[in-house]
């Protein structure tokens, strides 16, 4: 098996169309977490290298949706 490349993933955030299809801004969710706009822009934009489990779970529990909701594997085909 091949190393995992680190600076890459298959981890896609779903973050954008939860928020829609609630009618919540960005910027509501980061006060309702607890975390700043900012870091929830990088995790909503595909750009987290990592994020803490209670950070998870509040955004999952003020969203109303699992984890697996939120974020979704998405594998590049193989050739």
């Amino acid at each position: 098996m091949a190393p995992v490349d680190l600076d890459s993933h298959d981890i896609h955030c779903r973050l954008d169309e939860l928020l829609a299809e609630r009618g919540m801004t960005l910027a509501r969710l980061a006060e309702l977490v607890g975390v700043s706009n900012v870091n929830l822009s990088v995790l909503k934009n595909d750009r987290a290298r990592a994020i803490r489990f209670s950070t998870l779970q509040a955004i999952c529990e003020v969203l109303e949706c699992d984890v697996g909701d939120l974020l979704v594997v998405r594998r590049a085909p193989r050739a």
